[in-house]
């Protein structure tokens, strides 16, 4: 087992955290949990010996292969995708190398008998050790591997050089699995992933015999692999016993109960204040009022955590839109010989709240693009309804902040008809405050930025929103803020998420893409999943572990 013991771990002056106690057993499912910043990864990178502990120890058992998948990748371009994948089980892989040296060395001219029987033995012994750690389907298990990550058959010989950053990180997590190690470390392992993609993991892990630890934004992800939770708060981690829901609960009655004993010590020390300001004067009662004011000072306040608080978004007041939003009809959009959408029709009205489902590829960005005016139709119309006022969240907006502004500036700039009160509350609603709205762009994180964006959409009134792929890199507090605001909205929202929490709680319409065409289903995505065998969209893969 993995065990903390009094582990504790400084950043600058102040305790990350500090006296964490757990274990991790093996076979155990455990999730990580977190505010941003509360040293997540750093627990990780303790028990892979890449930091170490200030305080207390960290044991593990020496004979442990440990899997650990982080947000770094570590690919080499130089390799196709199936050699780096392969690379991670480096004894194999080296082992296979060396056969491969030995084999050619066997085919070389003028080779003298005793050379002969060294390579032989060598091969032999090679050979054999190959076989008894699975070497000879290596390349199978790694080819499965990244097919069910999203890797079709011939991009396994492309170089990893010629992918983007989010495949490189599939590239990784593939090295990861293809070691089938005692335990897998995974710092958000479905960041980079598609809806397709996360389901064939799940599978994957639901049958992996090892212990996970695991930290993730995707709930439903989270609820059905773990049965444990870790949570870093406030400088200690704790233990819990259930999946994500449960600690969510359970920590939700914490926190009735922390407040209850705020306000009680609120009245309590506002009571003795009324006191000493009464009697300070009078010194028949001195001796009671310096009694009070050094038991106040004694008092240890209770606080409500940060990440604790009820924050709520506030939507601008918009004008009604007319009640029929986007009209589609026969749109056909390609891209050299890869013909996208061939003939997509279907309408949007208003209040409707549509999410796009299909595979990775089908088109669901391409359609939104088109329907927010960002790119044309090759034939075919889409007509937007009247008195609308939209607003387009794209995948990569993130990239395209000025990283020199301040969060405060970056609302600023779209929204000056605003007074510094007002932008501060809609930087409020999406966890900006203090000090915080004084930092550079250029300094946040992936899910910070993707706050901005949703602040600066927040600074002007809309009835319309198009947002694609709006909860990548939020934490699990973002996505249900952002969550119940999307409920409560009163206009329209077309959307693509691969969160499955999220599209269940959000979406009234589901529109399924699939070789160019569309599915309408109009109950949402129950009645999607009724009608789908309760599967999403996904193409088959020959699922094995080991």
């Amino acid at each position: 087992m993995i065990a903390f013991h009094h582990v504790a771990k400084f950043q600058g002056k102040r305790y990350l955290f500090k006296d964490s106690n757990f274990q991790i057993n093996p076979g155990d499912r455990v999730g990580l949990v977190g505010p941003n910043g509360a040293g997540k990864t750093t627990l990780f990178r303790l028990i892979v010996g890449e930091e170490t502990a200030d305080e207390g120890s960290i044991t593990k058992p020496e004979k442990w292969t440990i899997g650990y998948f982080s947000q770094d990748p570590a690919a080499d371009t130089e390799q196709t995708v199936l050699q780096a994948a392969m690379s991670g089980s480096k004894q194999i892989y080296d082992l296979g190398q060396r056969i491969e040296v030995l084999t050619e060395e066997l085919g070389a001219p003028e080779l003298d008998d005793k050379k002969m029987t060294r390579i032989l033995e060598e091969l032999g012994d090679a050979q054999t050790a190959f076989e008894t750690l699975g070497g000879y389907d290596l390349e199978t298990r790694a080819s499965e591997i990244l097919g069910g990550l999203g890797f079709k058959g011939t991009d396994l010989e492309r170089m990893v050089g010629t992918y983007s950053g989010g495949w490189r990180m599939r590239i990784e997590l593939a090295k990861v699995l293809l070691l089938n190690p005692d335990a897998l470390l995974l710092d958000e392992p479905t960041n980079h992933l598609d809806l397709e993609s996360i389901v064939w993991l799940e599978e994957f892990l639901l049958r992996f015999k090892g212990a996970i630890f695991m930290t993730s934004h995707d709930r439903d992800f989270m609820n059905r692999l773990v049965d444990k939770i870790v949570a870093v708060e406030m400088g200690v981690a704790t233990l819990y016993a259930g999946n994500y829901d449960y600690y969510e609960s359970e920590t939700a009655q914490r926190l009735l109960n922390l407040e209850a004993a705020a306000k009680r010590q609120d009245a309590m020390l506002a009571k003795e204040e009324r006191f000493i300001e009464r009697f300070t004067a009078h010194a028949a009662k001195a001796a009671q009022v310096q009694s009070r004011m050094k038991m106040i000072d004694k008092v240890e306040r209770i606080e409500i955590p940060k990440e604790g608080r009820s924050v709520k978004f506030s939507w601008p007041t918009c004008p009604r839109s007319g009640e029929q939003v986007v009209v589609i009809n026969g749109v056909h959009k390609s891209y050299g010989d890869n013909h996208v959408l061939q003939g997509v029709g279907f309408d949007v009205r208003r209040q409707e709240r549509v999410a796009l489902l299909g595979v990775n590829g089908a088109g669901k960005s391409t359609l939104l693009k088109i329907i927010a005016a960002q790119l044309e139709a090759d034939s075919g119309n889409c007509k937007l309804g009247a008195n609308l006022h939209p607003a387009y969240f794209a995948q990569h907006q993130t990239e395209v902040l000025d990283t020199d502004a301040t969060v405060f500036e970056s609302v600023q700039a779209v929204a000056g008809h605003l007074g510094r009160a007002m932008i501060q509350n809609i930087l409020g609603s999406v966890l900006f405050s203090g000090d915080d709205v004084d930092k550079k762009i250029s300094v946040l994180s992936g899910g910070e930025k993707t706050r901005v964006v949703l602040a600066r959409i927040l600074a002007n009134p809309v009835n319309f929103l198009i947002l694609d792929e709006p909860t990548n890199h939020l934490d699990l507090r973002t996505r249900e803020i952002l969550l119940d605001a999307l409920k409560n909205f009163e206009g329209t929202v077309v959307f693509i998420s691969h969160d499955r929490h999220f599209l269940r709680d959000v979406a009234t319409k589901v529109i399924l893409l699939d070789k160019g065409r569309t599915t309408e289903y109009l109950g949402g995505l129950a009645h999607f999943l009724e009608k789908n065998g309760n599967r999403f969209p996904t193409t088959e893969h020959t699922l094995r572990v080991g």
